[in-house]
């Protein structure tokens, strides 16, 4: 792999199987030589497997979600990439390093520094303030009362709990509690977050805000996040590419346009049958050749309406409305590249739909 590209990638797993059972090295064996279905090999070997053979790469500052029913194997897979779970076959690299050689002790200070969990459970301190639970992180680390405690008001005031500082867990509702948690493992500036169904237990509206905030602060904060949902939406909303698990495997990795426009099977095809693929089209896909003639040069910017060619369909189809007829398109070095116009988009929602 070419260095540079190296560099780029936070956590890649290559290969990873997990086989649970006495004797779980002699089910592997027989399932690469003879691919054993999961049944057969429960039957022969008293064995689960969890997860089979899943390889990825996570870009550093990426949020690649995995998606997948209740017993898919994605919470599974999320607790090998900290050694939470050891695998049966496979590697973890993190930032090129395979944590599968660590001892002990590089191992409790790679999850220590390196990585930040939330699940769905609040796990909180009962008997810690905010600001402790906030700070525990930190004091395991042995920082200083001061420096933790300014660290974890800084991150208290972005999550939104300035002023709940001094009450305790059971004071605070479910939303409050979950956004703790996110605290406390960004508490430790961890380069990856390790997030495990975190908003799934929560009311819709309180669910939605969270993703927004944590989504938010992610990306502003440039962490590499691998977030598990149930959730399809969820899984689109926040995810940068989305990978869909199902018997332990991962049956389609992509952005969600990619994911909703090209079903890689039938299993994929049944979860996202409900979905217009109008939300993930952008005004590159749907633009046309500026007119003959026409070049960048003779467009008059201050009288032409121009939008960038990420910009939404609905964006584009909300202007449209006003009256407006061409839409010209530039791309990201400001270079017109084509125009919308309303028989454009009326096309491309008689094809999408």
């Amino acid at each position: 792999m070419n260095a540079s590209i190296q560099r780029d990638i936070a956590v890649a797993c290559a290969g990873v199987w997990k086989v649970f059972g006495n004797e779980a090295s002699a089910a592997l064996d027989a399932i690469q030589r003879h691919d054993l279905n999961k049944d057969e090999v429960l039957a022969k070997f008293g064995c689960v497997v969890a997860v089979r053979d899943v390889s990825f790469e996570i870009k550093r500052g990426e949020i690649l979600c995995i998606m997948g029913l209740s017993g898919s194997g994605k919470s599974t897979l999320v607790r090998h990439i900290n050694r939470l779970i050891d695998p049966t076959s496979g590697k973890i690299l993190i930032d090129g390093e395979d944590i599968g050689a660590l001892d002990s002790r590089k191992l409790r200070h790679l999850r220590g520094t390196t990585f930040g969990m939330v699940f769905q459970n609040f796990a909180l301190l009962p008997h810690h303030t905010v600001r402790d639970n906030v700070a525990f992180g930190l004091e395991l680390l042995g920082v200083d009362k001061l420096p933790r405690w300014e660290r974890a008001q800084s991150i208290i005031d972005q999550i939104g709990l300035k002023g709940w500082e001094d009450r305790y867990p059971s004071e605070l509702s479910g939303g409050m509690c979950q956004r703790v948690g996110i605290a406390r493992a960004m508490a430790v500036d961890p380069s990856i977050l390790l997030m495990d169904e975190p908003f799934s237990a929560l009311d819709p509206l309180i669910r939605r805000d969270l993703q927004t905030l944590f989504a938010d602060m992610s990306r502003s904060l440039n962490k590499t996040t691998l977030f598990i949902t149930h959730d399809l939406e969820e899984a689109f909303r926040l995810g940068d590419r989305i990978a869909i698990m199902k018997d332990g495997q991962i049956v389609q990795i992509g952005t969600a346009a990619q994911i909703v426009s090209n079903p890689a099977d039938d299993y994929v095809a049944d979860f996202v049958s409900g979905i217009s693929r109008l939300q993930f089209l952008k005004a590159a896909h749907v633009m046309e050749p500026l007119d003959e003639g026409t070049t960048p040069t003779t467009i008059n910017r201050e009288r032409a309406l121009v939008f960038n060619y990420n910009s939404t369909l609905d964006e584009l189809v909300n202007v449209a409305a006003r009256g407006q007829d061409t839409i010209f398109i530039e791309d990201e070095a400001g270079m017109i590249v084509g125009r919308v116009t309303k028989q454009n988009l009326l096309s491309a929602i008689k094809e999408h739909r």
